[in-house]
């Protein structure tokens, strides 16, 4: 949906907007801060490019003290996120059966070191150390479409130690450092423990976790979660088979190897081709390989101890080497609903692209802790009812 076309809907549709709003944002206590949601929100539904504080509040009022009262909004006011993003998840389950749990993972590139939690880090897409900040997105992943209902920002350990900057970023007391791992799963154990809805599976991409990786996948098999995961090739993997009959001649072998050569072998007695649409609509078929293992280091006493997973490596037609490596403790599944879900972690990937052509994604200017949530909250909301808007115009377009 272009801004135009954006813009007009919401001139068409104030009174849903204002009911979207008082429903996300009816709990903070006064009249002016959810006045001023509406603004920002209107603002980033409205605004063409850069989305900072002074011009949304140029595109949506005259006031030339507008911009300041947004900014402390967003910036200062002390209202909590979490209502807001919980009614969010809330409305967009009432309209849409959710397929999966998605994660999404965004480097912020910031200049000079005041924004809260920046650091330099490698990027493996710029393919260079940068400085940013990071931060993880877990979507409602639905049919045709991706919608960010919660986030988190890693603070690393400096940011957390130092009484300065905890001060000056308006670091609460209960946040505290957290690995890349660990904020992955507090996403999905805080959405599991609010939706009323039952637990789709977690799809997401753990390939840059390294090591990390075998640990999270162990955590969340014996939470109970059904999972998705993209690993990095180099994860510690041991053959292993659901049923009897599976020619051990053709099995990769039975010691410890890497996921990587396991999905380049793959279990030979039945590897997979799956039939895939191309840029140009034309239908492609694609070689997956499959095989069953273990993951030792994921593996622990108890509850969860020698969990087999099915792990499968596509080979897109034409490309050399191989693509991404999956594992899933989904193993009785058909493997096109696998692939399903793989191709819904491609749309979230997407969609972050949209959210930062269209609405702000990058674009928070302020330096504090909350206000980060703050914008991160509203953007969300606005990216949904943005869509929101669309499918009532396509409704309204196939009923005329």
């Amino acid at each position: 949906m272009t801004t135009r076309s954006r813009t007009r809907a919401l001139a068409a549709g104030d009174t849903a907007l204002a009911d979207f709003t008082e429903r996300l944002f009816g709990h903070l206590p006064r009249a002016d801060q959810r006045r001023w949601a509406r603004v920002y929100l209107q603002g980033l539904l409205t605004t063409p490019g850069k989305k900072s504080v002074r011009r949304l509040a140029a595109s949506v009022t005259e006031s030339p003290t507008a911009s300041q009262s947004l900014q402390q909004f967003i910036n200062a006011s002390p209202w909590d996120w979490n209502p807001a993003r919980t009614e969010l998840l809330r409305w967009v389950e009432e309209r849409h059966p959710v397929g999966a749990w998605t994660i999404g993972q965004v480097c912020f590139p910031k200049r000079g070191e005041h924004s809260v939690g920046v650091h330099r880090r490698f990027d493996p897409v710029a393919g260079r150390i940068v400085n940013c900040q990071l931060g993880f997105c877990l979507f409602l992943s639905l049919e045709g479409m991706s919608v960010p209902v919660d986030w988190r920002l890693a603070l690393p350990e400096a940011w957390v130690a130092d009484p300065v900057l905890r001060r000056r970023a308006r670091i609460s007391p209960e946040a505290v450092h957290q690995t890349p791992e660990a904020l992955v799963l507090e996403l999905v154990d805080s959405i599991a423990a609010r939706t009323s809805s039952a637990h789709p599976p977690v799809v997401a991409d753990l390939s840059r976790l390294g090591g990390a990786a075998a640990a999270l996948i162990g955590v969340l098999s014996r939470r109970g979660y059904d999972f998705l995961v993209s690993v990095p090739p180099a994860l510690t993997v041991r053959a292993a088979a659901l049923t009897h009959g599976v020619d051990p001649a053709r099995t990769p072998g039975r010691g410890e190897t890497t996921a990587g050569d396991v999905t380049r072998l793959g279990n030979t007695s039945h590897p997979y081709t799956a039939p895939l649409a191309g840029p140009d609509a034309r239908a492609r078929r694609q070689r997956i390989h499959s095989a069953l293992v273990r993951v030792p280091e994921g593996e622990s006493a108890g509850r969860g101890a020698q969990q087999i997973y099915r792990l499968f490596g596509e080979r897109p037609p034409g490309r050399r080497g191989a693509g991404p490596v999956w594992l899933t403790n989904m193993n009785r599944h058909r493997m096109d609903d696998l692939l399903h879900l793989v191709r819904r972690s491609a749309r979230s990937t997407a969609v972050l692209g949209s959210l930062a052509d269209e609405f702000g994604l990058l674009d928070f200017e302020g330096r504090s802790f909350p206000g980060w949530h703050h914008h991160m909250t509203l953007m969300s909301a606005a990216y949904a009812y943005a869509h929101a808007v669309r499918e009532r115009e396509e409704r309204g377009r196939l009923s005329a």
